[in-house]
Parts: structure tokens; C-alpha cells; sequence
């Protein structure tokens, strides 16, 4: 008998499971669930702990945010290119702006941000504000962005080529 806090846990990890059933291997799960007697939610938990650790331990968290900054966004974004509508198109081409635009300053300012305890989970919890579908944080910072360059980078006045007509308008001038 497991305590009941226990099952809702397990309940809950199911329904994820079941929502992305190739993703978990459900069907694999349910059928090491069937021959050990063990609820599947605890060999999803283990592999999911297990992979962790791995990635952890050859590129620490900064691979591992890295990874949930990039993998989920390029499978939307792949996706998005194949479907008929522009408007996930154009979300996910804000939400790259956004993430190349802070790598590269994540890069100039990195031994600074080493300072800073528990970087690598803020910047995995920003990471997906800016790209989960509730939030769609890259597109609120983008909005804000846009104005300010924009007003940086407002074309100035090109002085306008002398058409054909000018030029004669001009030697006629000369020889007067």
C-alpha cells in the first residue's frame, strides 16, 4: 500500500506519460510495469533521473539548460514551418531572436554571471517562460524590444541620385 500523496504523484506522471506516449515509451514502460509489478511512473522517474545525472555530469547544468533552451523550441520550430499557419511561425522566429540575442550577451558576461548562485536553474526557469505557450515570454520581450531599436536605428535621409533629367538640368546651368 503506497501513501496516498504518493499515487497523486504517480496518477500525475501517468498523464504526462500518456500525453507524450513515444516520447516515454509508454508502451515499453507499461510492459516492464506488467512484469516486475511496479507502476511505470517509477522507471520513467528513474530514466529521467538517470539522464539527468549523465548530462550533468559531462557538461553540468550549463549543458543541461543549454539543452531546455534548444531542444523542445527546435522541434516547435520545425513543426511550425510545416504547418499552414504564419502565426507560430512568427512566434518562434521571436523566441530565436531572443535566445540568440541573449547568448551572446550570456557569452561577453559569463565570468560574472559565475558569481551568482543558482545561475543555470534562473536562466532554465527564464528559458522556459520565454518559450512555454501559457507565457510566450519571448514574444513579450520582443514587443519591448522592437521600439527601442527602432528609435536606434531610424533611417536617416539618402541623398537621392540625379536622375537623367537632372544631370542635363545641371550642364545646362553650367554653360549658361
Amino acid at each position: 500500500m503506497t501513501h496516498p500523496q504518493l499515487e497523486a504523484i504517480i496518477l500525475k506522471i501517468d498523464e504526462v506519460m500518456e500525453s507524450y506516449p513515444s516520447l516515454s515509451q509508454n508502451d515499453r514502460l507499461a510492459d516492464l510495469s506488467k512484469k516486475t509489478g511496479y507502476p511505470k511512473a517509477y522507471f520513467f522517474t528513474a530514466a529521467v533521473s538517470l539522464l539527468t545525472s549523465f548530462l550533468s555530469a559531462i557538461g553540468g547544468m550549463k549543458l543541461i539548460s543549454d539543452l531546455i533552451g534548444f531542444i523542445y523550441p527546435a522541434y516547435m520550430s520545425f513543426t511550425a514551418i510545416e504547418s499552414e499557419g504564419k502565426d507560430d511561425d512568427a512566434q518562434w522566429l521571436m523566441y530565436w531572436v531572443v535566445f540568440a540575442t541573449f547568448s551572446i550577451l550570456e557569452g561577453t558576461v559569463m565570468f560574472l554571471l559565475e558569481y551568482i548562485p543558482f545561475y543555470y536553474v534562473v536562466k532554465t526557469v527564464f528559458m522556459v517562460w520565454l518559450f512555454h505557450p501559457k507565457f510566450r515570454g519571448a514574444e513579450i520581450i520582443y514587443d519591448q524590444a522592437i521600439p527601442i531599436l527602432q528609435k536606434m536605428t531610424k533611417p536617416t535621409e539618402k541623398p537621392q541620385k540625379p536622375s537623367g533629367d537632372d544631370v542635363g538640368e545641371v550642364t545646362q546651368k553650367k554653360e549658361e
